[in-house]
């Protein structure tokens, strides 16, 4: 397929026959479409990965040195971050194309390059984002996020002295795209509600761009919750952010039941157009410390997935990764499922 890829200090943009998108690195904005804009016109599957997920840290001291007990990836004050160096042979070998990376911490210091990496990624024409859980912070390092990041998420974990007041730094130093992650599971449903009331209440939240809900996976040594799996549970949730006028989100792991949810409302087909199911190894890739590549971070450690891809020692990103022949067969069944309009995780039963 003939492509032609341009770039600016704040534009990248794709043409083609079947896939082109536009996007602004000053705002985040994001738009793609293939032959032609029409709807059922999407493009099934990226040339590269438009986004990556890349973790630079397991290191991860909890909430006042309390590990989280539902971390899917059950994580410790013991792990392991990513070398500079590794970093860099990842990002030498990534394609342009690429515009985003989201950036999996732990602890905010658990990483000693944690602003060298991001400054890097800026360098090569890709926009930084992070997670953080808002623990052990310094105001020098909400500072480096406000300058470095095009996006920052603050982890919710029921203490709201630490996420919200976290919000209020980052919104306080100019930066508009500060979210909050929260985990949607049975046992955090009713939190989930209370969260969007305070979202519209709380001074310190003033700047917030919008809750994003994370709904549970059913993984992890420590996790003893529970998936929602009800849509109409899933509905009576937006429908309160919606009532509210709260900005919410959501992952991609969520779009089936956000679909599902707002059949029927006036703006269904906007909302739908916004919401894109999973796009693991479609339009996206998750690397963990050690420079491996998975469809995502849920997948790292699974049957067929213990050790993943090799990215730092790949002659090519594209034939080597991209197209290695299990990520090819994931695609593809996730890609078949879609067609027949099955959005479930086509690994985790009831996702």
């Amino acid at each position: 397929m003939k492509m032609t890829f341009a770039e600016t200090p704040t534009v990248k943009w794709v043409r083609s026959e079947g896939y082109n998108y536009n996007f602004d690195k000053r705002t985040g904005e994001f738009v793609r479409w293939g032959k032609s804009t029409d709807d059922a016109d999407d493009p099934e599957v990226a040339p590269c990965p438009e986004i990556l997920d890349i973790e630079i840290s397991t290191i991860c001291h909890g909430i006042n040195g309390k590990p989280c007990p539902w971390c899917y990836k059950s994580n410790t004050a013991k792990g392991t971050y990513m070398a500079l160096d590794t970093f860099e042979e990842v990002l030498s070998r990534l394609p342009p194309m690429v515009t985003q990376i989201a950036f999996g911490l732990g602890s905010i210091d658990a990483n000693p390059d944690t602003y060298d990496i991001f400054r890097a990624t800026r360098n090569a024409g890709i926009i930084p984002n992070a997670t953080i859980n808002g623990d052990r912070m310094k105001s020098e390092d909400y500072d480096s996020i406000a300058e470095l990041l095009g996006a920052c998420a603050v982890s919710h974990y029921g203490d709201d002295d630490i996420c919200f007041s976290a919000v209020n730094e980052l919104t306080s130093r100019g930066m508009d795209q500060v979210n909050i992650h929260k985990l949607l599971s049975k046992e955090t449903y009713e939190e989930c509600f209370e969260l969007v009331e305070k979202a519209k209440t709380d001074p310190r939240l003033a700047g917030l761009n919008a809750i994003v809900f994370l709904l549970l996976k059913p993984k992890g040594r420590r996790n003893e919750l529970q998936s929602i799996t009800s849509v109409d549970d899933y509905k009576r949730l937006i429908d309160h952010a919606l009532d509210l006028g709260v900005g919410f989100g959501f992952d991609s792991c969520s779009a089936g039941k956000f679909m599902e949810s707002v059949q029927g409302h006036e703006n269904e087909k906007a909302f739908c157009q916004m919401a894109e199911p999973c796009e693991s190894c479609s339009m996206s890739l998750y690397i963990d410390t050690n420079g491996r590549a998975f469809p995502c971070s849920f997948m790292e450690g699974e049957d067929g997935w213990e050790k993943g891809v090799d990215v730092t020692n790949c002659d090519s990103f594209l034939l080597d990764v991209w197209e290695h022949p299990a990520m090819v067969a994931f695609r593809n069944r996730k890609t078949l499922q879609h067609r027949c309009g099955n959005f479930n995780c086509p690994h985790f039963e009831g996702i």
